[in-house]
């Protein structure tokens, strides 16, 4: 394999080690052997003395990452046992924890499209950058599965109910209001980031941001946060869409209207599944949450057929199972966060420490 064709190229410049995420045709999506990579390399650096700085960047013009590779999850789902797809995610939420924990600057160049899986891998990071270019979102409803990679934890964390709105409808932010939800630290130009990078190799993270650091765009999110926050207070999704209906806004009837259209299932899991995250305190036991609910929903119908009608046939009709917000039980949204025993993530237990801002 050449390096062009390597799907995670590595490369130290003075004192800042690299990460690029290098599959930009397929929009640098996370497969499970570059998870194993990029958690190689942060080890090796970890201990190397030489290396001061982490970044992490996206090949291609389109952006970050778009997520993990869901056409792989898909094949294994409907050809396989689904094991492949419980490790990949296993290793997956084991380096987004690492990440916020990491003891050097991790630096996350959040250019273009950064979501699902990206969000992971750049969102837990020390310093994380925005631009222009930006699109930030977490849209697993979509495809009938629910925010996970410490999405849930992340999105719990953004002011009012923000995080309930992004983790429902899988709206995609703009830098203004990635930077408003806490999912960004510092927007950049996306002109000035060569030379950004560049610096990094012979000057400290925190002189180089004051050299680039400016003002976002606003995004539309503050002034849309009255019917927001009055909309997705409701404790259940069916009252959520009728407060959305009955608002009158044109945004607010966008919303209840993408509601509709995603797996009814995903939605209330997704809502639960917010909420008891936002009870659980640390990003460790939130993560081990959310392998509970990933590893269910592979033994679900609704994650298959999202992939199918949105990336494989591209159809965009899935037929969910079952259909309507009304047909699905309390017991049916239990099974999602039922027990793992010997299988649990346990990321928890493991007793880790404070994250690391820069």
């Amino acid at each position: 394999m050449t390096a062009a064709e390597d799907p995670v190229v590595l490369r130290v410049e003075g004192r800042a080690a690299h990460i690029t995420l290098n599959r930009p045709r397929a929009l640098n999506a996370l497969t499970h052997t570059m998870v194993r990579r990029v958690d190689e390399a942060l080890t090796a650096w970890e201990s190397d003395p030489a290396v001061e700085t982490v970044v992490l960047t996206g090949a291609g013009e389109r952006g970050l990452c778009a997520g993990g590779d869901i056409r792989s999850i898909h094949a294994d789902v409907t050809a396989g046992s689904g094991d492949a797809t419980r490790a990949f995610w296993r290793d997956e939420y084991r380096l987004d924890a690492r990440i916020a924990r990491y003891p050097k600057p991790y630096v996350a160049v959040m250019d273009g499209v950064v979501m699902g899986g990206g969000v992971g891998i750049s969102a837990h990071a020390g310093v994380r950058v925005v631009t222009e270019r930006s699109r930030v979102a977490m849209p697993e409803t979509g495809i009938g599965f629910v925010p996970d990679v410490g999405g849930t934890y992340l999105l719990g964390l953004a002011p009012g109910e923000l995080g309930t709105h992004l983790a429902l409808t899988g709206a995609q932010l703009t830098a203004g209001d990635a930077l408003r939800c806490g999912l960004a630290d510092h927007f950049v130009p996306s002109s000035s980031l060569p030379r950004l990078i560049a610096d990094l190799a012979d000057t400290p993270v925190r002189e180089v941001l004051a050299r680039y650091v400016g003002d976002a765009p606003p995004g539309p999110l503050a002034e849309e946060r009255p019917w927001i926050d009055r909309c997705y207070a409701a404790g259940t999704v069916e009252e959520i869409v009728d407060r959305l209906l009955a608002d009158g806004s044109r945004p607010a009837k966008e919303a209840a209207d993408g509601l509709l259209s995603r797996s009814p299932v995903a939605l209330k899991v997704t809502l639960a599944s917010l909420r008891r995250a936002r009870e659980l305190g640390s990003l460790e036991a939130v993560l081990d949450q959310e392998y509970r609910v990933s590893c269910a929903a592979l033994t679900a119908p609704d994650l298959a057929e999202g992939i199918r009608a949105q990336v494989i046939d591209k159809d965009r009709s899935p037929r969910w199972n079952p259909g309507t917000l009304s047909e699905v039980t309390d017991d049916d949204v239990e099974r999602y966060f039922a027990p793992l025993g010997a299988r649990e993530l346990s990321l928890a237990a493991g007793g880790a420490g404070q994250e690391v801002a820069w």
